[in-house]
């Protein structure tokens, strides 16, 4: 029996969330020497353009994921985990994200990932993302990927 993926949509600050972020935190700092909080903190939460998701199987949580606008019209994917490989907990998280940022008016959706990265570079080049030129705080940054994607 297939398990299904229940995606909700919470507050990062929320104590289910947390820890999911954290064990994403310690995940990418073990690997990467990097905790990728630093390009977290500054979201805003009564932004109505960010979007904050949690997936689970069987009532546990497997992964999060978030969109947030950079600018009026491009949406930024951050903190994408998935906890367990092989099930497509990243996959529905995306796709999640998609949507919602199709109903929020986003018409492209972008993101920075490590250059080391290779099995997260394979995984969004796999859901469509195209690699661009790095942007913002990541324009002078050689460790630093960007992709993207056309919503529209």
């Amino acid at each position: 029996m297939k398990e299904s993926i229940f995606i909700e949509i919470t507050n990062p600050d929320n104590e289910k969330a947390l820890a999911i972020t954290e064990e994403l935190s310690e995940n990418l700092y073990l690997r990467f020497g990097s905790d990728g909080k630093n390009s977290f903190k500054d979201w805003e939460n009564e932004n109505s353009k960010f979007v904050f998701v949690i997936a689970k199987i069987d009532n546990e949580i497997v992964g999060c994921g978030a969109i947030r606008p950079i600018e009026e019209n491009i949406g930024e994917v951050k903190r994408m985990y998935s906890k367990v490989p092989g099930k497509k907990i990243g996959q529905t998280i995306l796709a999640f994200l998609e949507n919602k940022a199709l109903m929020l008016d986003y018409c492209d959706l972008v993101l920075e990932t490590r250059v080391k990265n290779e099995s997260a570079i394979q995984f969004y080049q796999k859901q469509g993302y195209k690699i661009i030129s790095n942007y913002g705080k990541y324009t002078d940054r050689p460790e630093a990927i960007c992709l993207g994607k056309s919503l529209k």
